[in-house]
């Protein structure tokens, strides 16, 4: 029986409020990314709480686009969130944009004009910043700030009709310049930007500022729950503000710890730079924390989903192991992972005793942890076979249960070989491996009352096809570089990319699609690439079979 976990901080609020019947009995939530770059891991935490909370209590989840600032976003990233939020197995209610809202934005900040709460600021950047004063220290007031409620409104519409030139004049909201809460000091609502927007093209030039639309879209959709990260824990006051102050929609924001992740970077500046400067092949690269880089990589919608459920959600800011995500996958992929045999650094075995033009078709199980059984497929075998160079040895230790001279092991899912002979080529590198087979101990018929220790996998040479293999790592060598001196990008893993070029693979894996995992016998787990051909099949890591940086972590 599985014990059911308890209710976390969020859960314990929806739960008072439909007991008191507020809102209805409605819980509506939201999703709010800004499309100016590529969903990460830590959106994927965002994504499965909002609409996960939704259908836990038969509410629904809007999908709705920050589209504030038109110099910064693309409908590219608008394509790929839509295609991340669907992938990790979730469907949004309304399709909506802050960008909807601009019309009914601007109305509410001629409301404010109007009530005496918003003025035209013409002071620049760094003089606004310096009159805000400091946290132990009041602000003073702009010369602006006395404007009358009928010049602010003349130099809005002016401002909006494109009079004024880029950070000629903003828009703020006169609260109090006395406040603890720097968020209060009169933050801006608007700024003029002569950019065309991906939606509503040259319509604008001045567009509001995040924490203005924020809330504002919230209440114009009756937004139940508002989840935020801890970040926005400051803006709240703000938030709740500007609604009380409009009078409209009392929308609640509520806020938990964002993800942090250990060997990587999570700020979309950051990640956009790997991107820009060539570190990354792109958004998608498989070291990307990105959902597309995850998915890429061979991660599954439910690892994720899984992963998510399992860190959890709580108040504090914590740093979240990697390896709790590749215990994920792992997880998973061992139910799901075709098993198949692919050798990355071959070396030939020159089986003596079976017939050189002969060949016979082995059987091999796909998945023996499937609960279905996973079925079988088909291995054709022969005279001549590529293993790993690591599975032999010329004088072997006495625990190595491969091959060495006079030593014996399992082909997997074939027979048992002794190896007999070796040669070397002229730079003293073993080039060939003789060895005899047992001719009683096919697998699944086995009479020779032989017992082996070890089993390795291998390929037919005659039957091996070849591909292209990239070994993923992690792409930084130290747990937090976002915390380390320097540029962030000095920690990047060296070995975050190795590539095998000429791989061999069991025939059968002609057939590879991307949306299955594989196991590569011993090896790990591996999908086929966006990259690949019919003439070219690329697999990626998606991780290894244990967690090695547990070993290292250990030996440091």
């Amino acid at each position: 029986m599985i014990e059911e976990r308890s209710l976390n901080f969020l859960e314990e609020i929806i739960e008072e409020d439909l007991r008191n019947g507020k809102n209805d009995g409605r819980v509506l939530t939201r999703f709010p990314p800004e499309p100016n770059g590529y969903l990460h891991i830590g959106h994927a935490k965002s994504i499965c709480l909002n609409f996960g909370i939704a259908q836990k209590y038969n509410g629904k989840t809007n999908l709705r686009f920050d589209d504030t600032n038109p110099s910064t976003e693309e409908t590219e990233y608008v394509d790929s969130i839509r295609d991340d939020i669907h992938w990790l197995g979730f469907e949004w209610d309304k399709e909506l944009y802050s960008s909807n809202y601009f019309d009914e934005l601007y109305q509410f900040a001629v409301t404010l004009i109007g009530k005496g709460l918003a003025y035209v600021d013409d002071s620049t950047a760094e003089e606004i910043a310096a009159a805000k004063g400091t946290p132990t220290e009041p602000g003073t007031p702009t010369p602006n700030r006395s404007r009358s409620i009928e010049e602010n409104l003349q130099l809005f519409d002016e401002m909006k009709a494109g009079k004024y030139p880029d950070g000629a004049k903003v828009l703020r909201a006169k609260i109090d310049l006395e406040s603890p809460n720097m968020h209060l000091r009169d933050p801006l609502m608007y700024r003029i930007k002569h950019a065309h927007h991906h939606r509503t093209g040259n319509k604008w030039c001045v567009y509001p500022m995040y924490d203005f639309a924020h809330g504002q879209s919230d209440a114009t959709e009756e937004i139940t729950h508002s989840i935020c990260t801890l970040e926005f824990i400051p803006h709240r006051p703000l938030y709740e503000w500007f609604i009380n102050e409009l009078n409209v929609f009392p929308s609640k924001q509520y806020e938990f710890a964002r993800l942090n992740m250990n060997f990587t970077v999570m700020s979309k500046r950051k990640l956009l730079q790997l991107v820009n400067e060539k570190y990354v092949t792109g958004w998608d690269d498989p070291r990307m924390p990105t959902i597309s880089g995850l998915r890429r990589r061979g991660y599954t919608p439910l690892s994720i989903r899984n992963f998510c459920e399992r860190i959890g959600v709580a108040k504090r800011e914590n740093l979240i192991d990697l390896s709790l995500l590749e215990f994920c996958i792992r997880e998973d992929l061992n139910k799901t992972a075709l098993r198949r045999m692919v050798v990355m650094d071959p070396v030939k075995v020159v089986i003596t005793n079976y017939l050189k033009d002969q060949s016979e078709v082995m059987h091999g199980e796909n998945n023996p942890e499937a609960e279905d059984g996973g079925g079988s497929r088909e291995i054709p075998f022969s005279a001549e076979i590529w293993i790993e160079r690591e599975d032999f040895m010329e004088e072997a230790p006495k625990k190595f249960f491969r091959l060495s001279p006079g030593l014996m092991v399992r082909l997997k899912n074939a027979y048992i070989v002794k190896c007999d002979n070796f040669f070397k080529d002229e730079n003293g590198r073993v080039s060939e491996i003789h060895c005899t087979y047992i001719t009683e101990s096919k697998s699944g018929s086995d009479t020779s009352g032989i017992h082996v220790k070890g089993t390795i996998h291998w390929v037919s040479v005659k039957h091996a096809k070849n591909a292209e293999v990239r070994l993923y790592d992690r792409l930084f060598r130290v747990e937090d570089p976002s915390n380390e001196d320097g540029d962030f990008k000095e920690y990047i893993n060296p070995d975050s990319l190795s590539v095998i070029k000429n791989a061999f693979i069991e025939p059968d894996l002609l057939n590879a699609r991307p949306e299955l995992g594989y196991q590569f016998i011993r090896k790990g787990y591996f999908n086929l690439d966006s990259d690949s051909t019919s003439d070219n099949l690329i697999f990626n890591r998606t991780v290894t079979l244990k967690d090695a940086w547990a070993k290292e972590v250990k030996k440091g």
